[in-house]
């Protein structure tokens, strides 16, 4: 994929052509609050009672194991869902109300569907920008996403990877002010990862607020100003990266010959700590505190390992992950 470069700034006119607002009371209010929403099908409530809100220019991140939620809500806020009670505003706009003013501000990325699967990649782009009156040149969109050779492809021909590219673009030709991103790097390998991750690094530096749901951890930490964590319809948790995974328990991590007898190393190591091969040739030390894990700990599972005449391989102290925090609060994984 070719080197991103960042996104065209807006020009100060909203995608229908009126003027922006002054800055004043009406920016510092949230872009997305979300209060009290409730949501159910066929009697079971998928949606209950969830608050959050994101705030403008800023990344935020939603993240839940399937089921959690999360679908439900971000159609809600895009105006694709009525919510049975509660509270939606997307840039102080009703979704379903207000939804001829708010569409034309916003960019919806959906992680399956919504491409025309026998239209051609440059035409479905094409057309979508004439939608708007301000719109990207959908031809530097495609150059972006390292699609120009795929332009008179047909969508149906394209593959995972290019489909997700093509979406992503259908996003943002509009030059929105709030942008939902359902999984914008499913199907990329790592060097797409990255380059998307450029672009929505661009986009928030031009102050276009951004939605993210998605299933790489290491994503969510990277991009996200605040992570969201949903599950079984309402809010767990939510932060910054750095507040999330503070504090926590300590895990002092090593690779060596795999079936080594864990004995001596627990009666060296202070009764707070225990140790144990989670994987063949994998071994974790545990301990309640990261504080416990200092220096004479790490000296002492060295010595130990030297005794057994084995080279522990990336001895090193591990702080708290996001994958950490989200099993802890949740017990499920994201998939």
């Amino acid at each position: 994929m070719s080197h991103p470069t960042p996104v065209a700034p807006r020009t100060g006119t909203y995608a229908t052509g009126v003027p922006s607002p002054p800055p004043g009371a009406a920016d510092a209010a949230p872009a997305l609050a979300v209060d009290g929403l409730v949501k159910a099908y066929h009697g079971t409530t998928v949606v209950d009672d969830l608050t959050l809100s994101a705030e403008r220019g800023q990344v935020t991140c939603l993240l839940g194991p399937n089921g959690a939620g999360k679908t439900t809500t971000v159609e809600i806020c895009q105006g694709l869902r009525r919510a049975d009670r509660g509270r939606v505003r997307v840039l102080g706009l009703d979704p379903v109300a207000d939804g001829p003013r708010l569409r034309p501000r916003i960019g919806v990325m959906l992680q399956e569907g919504g491409l025309p699967p026998g239209a051609r990649a440059g035409d479905v782009l094409t057309h979508l920008a004439r939608l708007h009156a301000n719109p990207q040149p959908p031809r530097a969109l495609l150059d972006l996403l390292d699609l120009g050779r795929q332009a008179r492809t047909t969508v149906r021909r394209l593959s995972g990877g290019e489909r997700t590219r093509l979406a992503f673009a259908a996003a943002l030709v509009g030059r929105p002010e709030f942008v939902f991103l359902d999984e914008p790097t499913a199907g990329l390998d790592p060097r797409g990862r990255h380059a998307v991750g450029e672009i929505v690094t661009a986009l928030r530096a031009d102050g276009v607020t951004v939605l993210l749901s998605t299933h790489q951890m290491d994503e969510a930490e990277r991009l996200a100003d605040e992570i969201v964590i949903v599950d079984r319809g309402t809010v767990v948790a939510r932060g910054t990266p750095g507040e999330l995974t503070a504090g926590g328990d300590g895990r002092l991590r090593f690779t060596a010959r795999p079936g080594l007898d864990l004995s001596g190393l627990h009666t060296a190591l202070p009764s707070v700590i225990t140790v144990s091969e989670v994987a063949p040739g994998h071994y974790l030390a545990r301990c309640p505190q990261v504080t416990d894990l200092g220096p004479q700990v790490i000296a002492t599972v060295a010595t130990w390992c030297s005794e057994q005449g084995v080279n522990p391989e990336g001895l090193a102290v591990q702080r708290r992950t996001l994958e950490d925090v989200f099993l802890d609060l949740t017990g499920r994984t994201l998939r």
